[in-house]
């Protein structure tokens, strides 16, 4: 009977351990093809950076080049989940659905969020930021607060009825200058026609959705039935990219802000000399584009960053093609302990080559945050340096636009828009109490701007001595304005 017993243990103990073993195997084959795709698309990344530096002795030509393929992306993005609006009626379809909330929005990540297909709306809905929520479509408004509350009809109104922590339970919330700045919007037979729902902690359970508003959402329970930005407090930048561009131009805009941080950094009182700087990144740390150059290092924007703050030592961990996450190559989560213990100041700029890469799948989720996925791989990340280096400032910097990103998602269908990767890197480093320098949103050295590529990135991504200069003046500005 011993015997018997045993040789039950062994088995069982084998099946466990054929099963890991199987699942182990699987999950190797699996990733295997990751990196073969990946590797094709960084493939053609580097193909359609010589495609653009060899059109920027036209600037007209490759704004038209750019508007294309930016048009092309777009059109795919479409394909993938169409939107459509029409008088009062929202129209989700594809890979979205509407139910429960007033937008409620199932597969995120293959929601369309530039589109031209809006119809019988004096609102131009071009550009749409989505992100999970209740509410989710804002026109490129200011996040203003007005609200209306405990009324059977409230309608038609053009002032100010706010500070209500709800409205809720009427029969119409309609035609008002704004709905916002509440605690829930909830209920109601009808919410609609309104020029602005927004700020609102909750907006959810009503039966008629917007029509030709401007709405935006502070904070997010989280949707059912969503595979991401579910679960999780998204925080919305202060100004967002759209905003910005409807205002300037890009090149107009780092004119601007260059200006703004060279008068920042003359004012500087605090003294840096002391300081140990490390930048972790990609090829942009790295200062590629500029490798045929004898000690080209000294024109990264680490190495300029140290001259401008007269830092005493500025460490560059930039490698060219790494990767935030684990399904391409170099990844930060891997090797952020190469940052020295002593360090006082830690920079941590990327997710460009993650958006060259990334499906749904490895996108995942800031609710379970699995590991190999955009989302577990930043969080353990930041998490890590939190806790590896408690003594250090970290700033973490969100990914410069780049029309790279749009060329390539209108030929592979899997990848996701480049916002998406901004918004999880400053939700993630809000939980964490790490500072953000928002380049996404700031509109400068973006490089679907024709004229930021000619005088600044002349591959569309990576800069010129001048746009490394911007670049490395930006982040002392920022160091400075927390110092001083």
């Amino acid at each position: 009977m011993m015997v018997f017993l045993i040789g039950a243990a062994a088995l069982k103990l084998w099946s466990v351990y054929d099963e890991k073993k199987v699942a182990e195997d699987l999950e190797d084959i699996e990733m295997a093809a990751v990196i073969a795709r990946n590797t094709e698309a960084q493939r053609r990344v580097t193909e359609m950076e010589y495609e653009i530096a060899d059109m920027l002795d036209d600037v007209a030509r490759l704004q038209e080049f750019i508007d294309e393929k930016v048009a092309s992306a777009n059109e795919v993005q479409i394909r993938k989940g169409t939107v459509s609006i029409s008088g009062n009626e929202l129209t989700v379809s594809g890979n979205m659905s509407v139910s429960g909330d007033v937008m409620t929005l199932n597969g995120l990540t293959e929601l369309v969020n530039e589109t031209d297909a809006v119809s019988d709306n004096s609102v131009d809905y071009a550009a749409l930021p989505v992100i999970s929520g209740s509410v989710i479509f804002r026109n490129g408004g200011k996040y203003n607060k007005m609200s209306v509350s405990g009324n059977s009809t409230v309608s038609g109104n053009s002032t100010d009825v706010s500070g209500n922590a709800s409205v809720s339970g009427n029969a119409s919330v309609s035609g008002n200058a704004s709905v916002s700045g509440n605690g829930s919007v909830s209920g109601n037979d009808s919410v609609s026609g309104n020029d602005s729902v927004s700020g609102n902690d909750s907006v959810s359970g009503n039966v008629t959705t917007p029509d030709s508003l401007t709405v935006s959402v502070n904070e997010i329970g989280g949707v059912s039935g969503n595979s991401n930005y579910a679960g999780w407090q998204y925080v919305p930048p202060e100004v967002s990219l759209e905003e910005r561009r409807a205002l300037m131009t890009s090149y107009e805009q780092t004119l601007e802000v260059n200006n703004a941080d060279r008068e920042i950094i003359a004012q500087n009182e605090y003294d840096f000399s002391q300081m140990k700087i490390a930048c972790i990144g990609d090829s942009i740390t790295a200062a590629a584009n500029l490798e045929n150059e004898e000690n080209y290092e000294q024109y990264s924007y680490p190495s300029r960053l140290k001259e401008i703050l007269g830092a005493g030592e500025v460490v560059n961990l930039g490698i060219g093609g790494s990767s935030i996450g684990r399904y391409w190559s170099d990844a930060y989560v891997d090797r952020y302990m190469q940052i020295p213990e002593d360090t006082d100041i830690i920079i941590v700029f990327g997710g460009t080559n993650d958006g060259f890469c990334v499906s749904d799948k490895e996108f995942g989720n800031l609710d379970d945050r699995i590991p190999k996925t955009f989302c577990g791989d930043v969080n353990e990340l930041m998490r890590g340096l939190k806790e590896n280096y408690p003594s250090a400032v970290i700033f973490f910097a969100t990914p410069l636009p780049n029309v790279l990103h749009d060329y390539l998602m209108s030929e592979k269908e899997y990848l996701l828009q480049q916002r998406f990767f901004a918004d999880v890197i400053r939700t993630v480093a809000n939980e964490y109490g790490i500072e953000t320098i928002d380049l996404y949103n700031s509109n400068i050295l973006d490089s679907h701007d024709a004229n930021v590529i000619a005088e600044y990135m002349p591959d569309g991504v990576h800069g010129n001595h001048a746009g490394y200069q911007i670049l490395a003046e930006h982040f002392a500005a920022e160091l400075v304005k927390y110092y001083n």
